[in-house]
């Protein structure tokens, strides 16, 4: 994990569900999550929601949350920055 002025990051596998019945966040392993959101994948609006859904999750600032790989893909790499 790479330190950046009292932050690091932390990253993650995510698997994505768009098009649910209601935004939720599953933790399955150490760094494996599951996050359904309500919207399609259409330009870029699911990505949005599970970052948004992720910054909520761990509360966080949405800036925080940046999806690093899979932005077309259901299985995404997701950059956290936390505090040491």
């Amino acid at each position: 994990m790479k330190k950046a002025g009292g932050l690091r990051k932390k990253l993650l596998t995510v698997r994505v569900h768009p098009g649910s019945r209601m935004t939720r966040v599953e933790k399955l392993g150490e760094d494996e999550y599951r996050v359904h959101v309500l919207s399609p994948p259409e330009k870029g609006r699911a990505n949005k929601d599970v970052a948004a859904a992720l910054a909520d999750y761990f509360g966080l600032p949405a800036g925080r949350v940046r999806i690093v790989r899979g932005e077309k893909s259901r299985i995404k790499g997701v950059a956290l920055e936390v505090e040491e």
